[in-house]
């Protein structure tokens, strides 16, 4: 484990360590519910993999970025939202809000959301 992921709390959730019910888990992707919702349905798509940000994101990395929407797809569906609609969010720095070292997805729903959000 490198100094990067030993201390990151996404790779621990990943890796079981915290016991979170995953709602979508796959060799590459977990998702669970965030811990501090802020709507009604606030979920979290993970890689398993140790990624910073979208902005630290290589070209040989798109099958992984690929799989990472359509896990936020498959929860929305799982969850019954996809029909309504619900956000996707990449959140990538601090000030954008990122506020874990771990490139995640938020997904959303369960309310109307406001545009533009922040």
């Amino acid at each position: 484990m490198s100094a990067d992921t030993e201390g990151c709390a996404f790779c621990r959730i990943a890796n079981g360590e915290f016991g979170v019910r995953f709602l979508y888990e796959d060799p590459d992707i977990v998702a669970f519910h965030d811990i501090a919702p802020k709507a009604p349905v606030h979920v979290l798509v993970i890689p398993r993999r140790h990624l910073k940000s979208l902005a630290e994101a290589s070209p040989d990395q798109a099958a992984l970025l690929g799989k990472l929407l359509l896990a936020a797809g498959q929860v929305a569906r799982q969850l019954g939202v996809a029909e309504t609609g619900y956000r996707t969010v990449a959140n990538t720095g601090a000030d954008a809000g990122q506020s874990v070292a771990h490139l995640h997805l938020h997904v959303l729903a369960g309310r109307d959301l406001a545009w533009p959000p922040g």
